[in-house]
Order: C-alpha cells, then structure tokens, then sequence
C-alpha cells in the first residue's frame, strides 16, 4: 500500500523511523538530482559528526520511579545487635551515556572549480533541539548565509522549535526554506501541513543554469513504497506530537478510508 498520507507522513516522524527515513531521504535526493547535473555538477553525500550526552543533559541519571520505602517499627526495647531499620528500593534511572551522532547533507559541487554552489539539509531533531546539535547546526548555517553559497533547508519534524526567520509569524507543519545566495536576505519559505501535498521547488544553481524541479512528495513516496513502511507503521499508535483536535479528526478518517484504523484513535494537544 502507498504513502496513505497527500503529504508529509507523521508517523514517519517517530524517533524509531526518522533516522532511517532522514537517510534515504537524502540518497534519494541526490539519485534524482544526479542525472539532471551532470557532467557540470557532482552531487556529494556529506556527514557531520559529533558527540551529544544523555539527552543535552548534565545530570548523572533521571528517576523514573519514586523511592520506595518499607520502614520496620522500631522496638523500644534497647538491644545490643545491630538491625536493619528499613529497606529502600533501588531507583530506576537512565546514565547520561555519549552518543555519536552522524548528520547526512548534500552539497552541490562545480565540477571546473570544485566550489559548492549549493547545500541541501534534511532536519534532524538535533538540529532543532536546544543543545550541542542545534548550535553546530546554528553556525553553519550563518556561515552560509555570510556566503554565496545557495542554501536549502527541508524541515519534515513538527516537533521542537523552527530554525529561525524573519518576516514569518504563520504556523505550519513543515517548511523548505530555498535561500539564493544572489538575493540574500531575501529568501523563499515554502509552507505547508499535514493535509497537503509537499510543495515541489526549484534547485539553485549558477547564474544561466536549467534549474532542476525537485519534487520531494514523489521522492517521499519512493522512499515509503521501498522501505515498506506500509507494513511497518503502527496506524493504531499515538503520534508524537499530537495532532491538533481538526488534523486528528481529519487524519482519522482519512486511516479509516484507507482500511488502517476502524475508530477515532489519533490523540489530540487540546
């Protein structure tokens, strides 16, 4: 069964999927772009790596259970032998292990002066959640917009906070961001939520370039049909973050017609 979503699919969103999904994602950009570049450009699968702990926490642990205490009654009677006056339970916690973590991106490379013309970033939930990441991800990004370097950033995570811009206070699901370097601070923010396609947008290039049509829906879809997320996702399970009481009734029913859930399920954030 096809993407059951017109758009972005939430459940693709889960911290159990988005890793992989991210991953194929950004192969298949560039298998698309590839054809339509060369022999004048090179599409390169870039990584960033570094280290984040815990979930941007210092602390050693986080308990998840309260401290349980069984106190035996104290016989008033004094007594030469020593004995235990109660039991505690141990506390369930979680150690702030370091975790590596490897961020996949494209860069668009003149193959006559090896420059990169253009950056392509998928979001991960690092990158826009307040720590190590975001900040990493902070910095390339101004350096970028302090170059000539055009710049495309797809944001497909409703949760955590958007990456910065200005003149935008319209609340949307998701948003691709197509920044030219010739016409900064000028940009071009493309917005849209779950009942929607994903919009399709041009790829920057060098002055007097066919720029390329990336239709990243039709890539998604790919991505869902090989990866067989069809019998994969759990249709029944609560999304993270939920969905508003409107996308919930919505998104219901569009499961139900499909055949993938018999009653409302989908939790709402009212």
């Amino acid at each position: 069964m096809p993407n059951p979503f017109p758009g972005m699919n939430p459940y693709l969103e889960s911290p159990d999927f988005w890793p992989e999904v991210h991953n194929r994602l950004i192969v298949a950009i560039a298998d698309a772009l590839v054809p339509q570049l060369v022999p004048k450009y090179r599409v390169a699968i870039e990584k960033r790596i570094y280290e984040i702990k815990g979930e941007q926490s210092l602390l050693v642990g986080i308990p998840d259970v309260s401290i349980q205490r069984n106190p035996i009654p104290r016989n008033s009677t004094t007594s030469n032998v020593a004995v235990a006056t109660r039991t505690t339970a141990p506390l369930k916690i979680r150690l702030a292990m370091s975790e590596e973590v490897r961020e996949g991106y494209l860069e668009v490379i003149d193959m006559a002066t090896k420059e990169v013309v253009t950056v392509i970033e998928v979001l991960s939930p690092a990158n826009k959640r307040p720590g190590k990441g975001r900040e990493m991800y902070e910095e390339k990004r101004d350096n970028i917009f302090g170059s000539r370097t055009h710049f495309v950033e797809i944001d497909l995570l409703r949760g955590l906070q958007p990456l910065s811009v200005l003149d935008n206070d319209i609340a949307a699901h998701y948003r691709i961001l197509v920044s030219r370097g010739n016409q900064r601070p000028f940009a071009d923010l493309y917005l849209f939520n779950i009942p929607d396609a994903i919009p399709c947008f041009p790829l920057p290039l060098g002055a007097g370039d066919v720029e390329p049509i990336v239709d990243l829906q039709a890539l998604l879809n790919t991505v869902y049909d090989r990866a067989a997320y069809d019998i994969t996702l759990d249709y029944t399970a609560e999304l993270v973050p939920a969905l508003s009481e409107t996308d919930a009734v919505w998104a219901d029913s569009l499961l139900e017609e499909r055949g993938l859930r018999g009653r409302s399920q989908i939790t709402t954030d009212s």
